[in-house]
């Protein structure tokens, strides 16, 4: 995630609208796993939260932050997708570098509004173990008057899977209705139909990647909820750690689907990590490499 925000930032020909939108996506998956992973590690390993109150609600607060940030650029992508390809003509008024970095903005700024709850419904729960006749911390959600469990974890699956995949379906059914239709009223160029083909191609396997490795977490999460799914067991816990650890592998196939899928992100990784290991052999006193160009590559898109 990090070398494709660096290969995007660093080569001004790749800022497309996509490109900007993936460079989004590579930073809300590289802060999921930053704040997710390692804590929910030691949920599992330790038999109490070490880091305190306001750690706890801080995590919290940015797992369910960054999950959003997730799934809504690829909203966001999926509306650029059907804009390039439903509306070429009239929506380049829209798809600029400008505007893009105003949506992204927004979404932020949306996001990060919306899930303040977050952090009053979480706190530490202390916990009597009366085998070894001592007390522990754990962090966990706290019920109130407005926001149960159920409500919580129903209205987050609503929101954070289920309407924005039913959004980004129905925008996708279009497109491919137009992409394969005959006799389309725009006129392109063969190899320009290959190029939106390819990248709305790029961006309907990344949907579908987050789709499918989500869903095992969010089914437990919401048949926990609802009293259905109870974590008491070794199959059942080791069923759960599976389905976040599928979770977490969404944030991180990403890249490896824009190198298999981009050339041109194929060829910019390939740049940038030829010019790592030539920077690498001239600082250890190898005999200096011959002038080659690292810099921009022509780019229309991916």
């Amino acid at each position: 995630n990090l070398l494709v925000i660096l290969v995007v930032l660093l080569n001004k020909n790749m800022h497309s609208t996509t490109n900007l939108l993936i460079v989004n996506l590579a930073a809300a998956d590289l802060l999921f796993v930053i704040f997710c992973v390692p804590f929910t590690a030691v949920d599992y390993v330790a038999d109490h939260w070490p880091f305190g109150t306001i750690w706890c609600r801080i995590v919290q607060y940015l797992i369910v932050v960054t999950a959003y940030a997730s799934i809504y650029t690829l909203v966001l992508m999926s509306i650029d997708r059907f804009l390039a390809v439903v509306h070429p003509i009239r929506s380049r008024m829209l798809r600029t570098e400008h505007i893009t970095k105003i949506a992204i903005f927004t979404l932020w700024t949306v996001v990060l509004t919306v899930s303040m709850p977050v952090t009053f419904t979480h706190d530490l729960v202390v916990h009597h173990n009366y085998k070894t006749n001592s007390t522990y911390a754990k962090c966990h959600f706290i019920e109130n008057d407005l926001l149960d469990w159920l409500t919580f974890q129903v209205s987050f699956f609503i929101s954070s899977y289920l309407l924005p995949l039913m959004v980004i379906s129905g925008l996708y059914v279009r497109m491919i209705m137009r992409l394969w239709r005959q006799g389309s009223g725009v006129r392109m160029s063969k190899e320009s139909q290959r190029g939106r083909k390819r990248v709305t191609r790029l961006v309907v396997v990344v949907v579908i990647a987050f789709a499918s490795l989500w869903l095992p977490v969010q089914l437990i999460l919401l048949l926990k909820a609802l009293n259905i799914y109870v974590a008491n067991s070794m199959l059942s816990v080791i069923l759960q750690i599976v389905a976040q650890t599928m979770a977490y592998t969404s944030s991180s196939i990403n890249p490896l689907l824009y190198a298999f899928l981009s050339d041109n992100f194929r060829k910019a990784f390939h740049k940038a990590i030829n010019c790592s290991n030539r920077y690498q052999d001239y600082t250890s006193d190898l005999p200096p490499p011959r002038k080659t160009s690292c810099g921009r590559t022509s780019t229309t898109g991916l």
